[in-house]
């Protein structure tokens, strides 16, 4: 195998986002995420371990659909506190050289104007290192909190991100020639007028006249990650993503769900133009290692010991929109629809054919792995299972989970990293400077030509750039 895996660090500004309760291990650190040393030592250390980027998470609400209260969430410390990602990424690119940032933001909420600028500046501080996490956003109580009546219905989201990213995409791609900035002193002429133009949109849902802010950073466009998982999902992460994450947790039918989910992925892509080439397949996984299998399993069972019920129940309950809380534990998970996370709740209902899940397994298990594969051994038998999900199920890297922070990571980068190089299926050094590079090799610092950003068009026909060009 010549294919080289793309390891993300999966994680969160908050305590312990995706291990419900294991604030309470005695060698957890989450409680120090309030600190640029934690994130910049974090980073240093995956810098080392040559992972191609840090993935932060991200939601901007509380999860209080549970018993219909924030209660267990706060308790629990459920995503929350939940600091905002964005401005990590300054201090932490100061610190490393060659890492990415992946940053979840909402297309939902934040409004693209503003998140144009934001990225692109970062683009700009890191020297290319940023990507965009491109979310909808699912809580009731993130939406009322940004002045709506409550959710907007799971379709009408993607409708709405579908115009969010042609408003980006002129902004990025279209509103400043790369040549616009001068410094032509002999001229009196730092930018040529001439060559920023506003975007002049009007749309169903947004309205901006004016040109970009920010002269165009490395990549331009930021590298676009997705995780569409329902039908409308996928086609929205054909059409724009540039990395789709997924999730399996059905250790026995998992190579053959992920290579279902390729194909499928690939022929959407083919309607946008797109080959599977200009997409990364990066699924999440949750790693426990251990000298032997038997110590590995021992480890993972502490690790579960420290799962609160309420904790997790509170983060499937807003995951997949339903109140758990009325169900007996004893009871099984059956197939229900939801306008929040549809795959978090099939994790439990559609994947394993072989075993029907109670509500408390479910729980359980998802506060501890999100609903991701638990993969549990030796470095060697870890290796020999994210080979297997490579070669057999198609995909082109990992998310990696974590449980206990840092040491997950850490024990990942010390262990399994070196018999992942050793195999040749892994470099610990960088080829390219960019984000995008990391993903598709030396000299991708743009958009792939094949992108529909490239076929997004300005409004030629108004004139509204008077103010910019006298």
């Amino acid at each position: 195998m010549t294919k080289k895996i793309i390891l993300n660090a999966f994680t969160q500004a908050s305590v312990s986002p995706h291990a419900i309760g294991l604030w309470k291990h005695p060698d957890h650190e989450g409680h120090r995420h309030t600190t640029t040393d934690h994130w910049v030592r974090l980073a240093q250390k995956l810098e080392k371990g040559g992972f191609q980027a840090i993935f932060f998470a991200d939601v901007i609400g509380f999860y209080d659909v549970y018993e219909g209260s924030a209660r267990a969430a706060l308790e629990q410390s459920v995503q929350v506190p939940a600091h905002d990602p964005l401005l990590l990424i300054s201090a932490i690119a100061h610190a490393t050289e060659r890492i990415g940032f992946a940053v979840t933001a909402s297309a939902t909420y934040v409004p693209p104007y503003q998140l144009a600028r934001q990225l692109s500046t970062l683009d700009h501080l890191t020297d290319g290192r940023i990507g965009w996490n491109i979310v909808t956003s699912y809580l009731e109580s993130e939406a009322v909190n940004f002045g709506l009546d409550g959710l907007i219905p799971h379709d009408e989201r993607y409708d709405r991100a579908e115009e969010y990213l042609d408003v980006v995409y002129k902004l990025w791609e279209r509103s400043w020639d790369d040549g616009a900035v001068v410094r032509d002193v002999a001229r009196n002429q730092y930018i040529d007028p001439s060559k920023v133009r506003p975007i002049n949109h009007r749309g169903h849902y947004f309205n901006v006249p004016g040109a970009a802010l920010v002269e165009p950073s490395r990549q331009r466009t930021p590298l676009l990650f997705q995780a569409g998982a329902s039908p409308r999902g996928r086609d929205f992460a054909t059409k724009h993503a540039e990395a789709i994450f997924t999730n399996t947790q059905n250790q026995k039918n998992a190579t053959v769900e992920l290579r279902a989910f390729e194909r499928d992925i690939t022929e959407r892509l083919a309607k946008h133009s797109r080959s599977r080439e200009d997409v990364a397949i990066i699924p999440a996984v949750v790693v426990v290692v251990g000298e032997t299998e038997e110590a590995a399993k021992e480890k993972f069972e502490y690790l579960k010991s420290f799962v609160d019920y309420d904790g997790a129940a509170a983060l499937l309950s807003g995951h997949s929109g339903i109140d758990f809380s009325q169900f007996d534990p004893d009871s099984y998970v059956e197939q229900l629809e939801t306008d929040a996370i549809q795959s978090r709740l099939e994790n439990y209902t559609s994947t394993n054919p072989d075993h029907r899940w109670t509500v408390r397994e479910a729980i359980l298990y998802h506060g501890l792995t999100l609903g991701s594969e638990a993969i549990v051994g030796t470095p060697e038998q870890i290796v020999d299972r994210l080979e297997e999900l490579v070669v057999e199920g198609g995909v082109d890297g990992f998310n990696i989970r974590q449980t206990v922070s840092p040491s997950t990571l850490e024990e990942f980068i010390d262990y399994v990293v070196p018999e992942l190089v050793r195999r040749g299926l892994y470099e610990t050094s960088y080829d390219g400077e960019t984000i995008r590079e990391h993903y598709f090799g030396k000299g991708n610092e743009r958009l792939a030509p094949s992108h529909y950003a490239h076929t997004v068009a300005l409004d030629e026909t108004k004139k509204e750039a008077v103010a910019l060009h006298s």
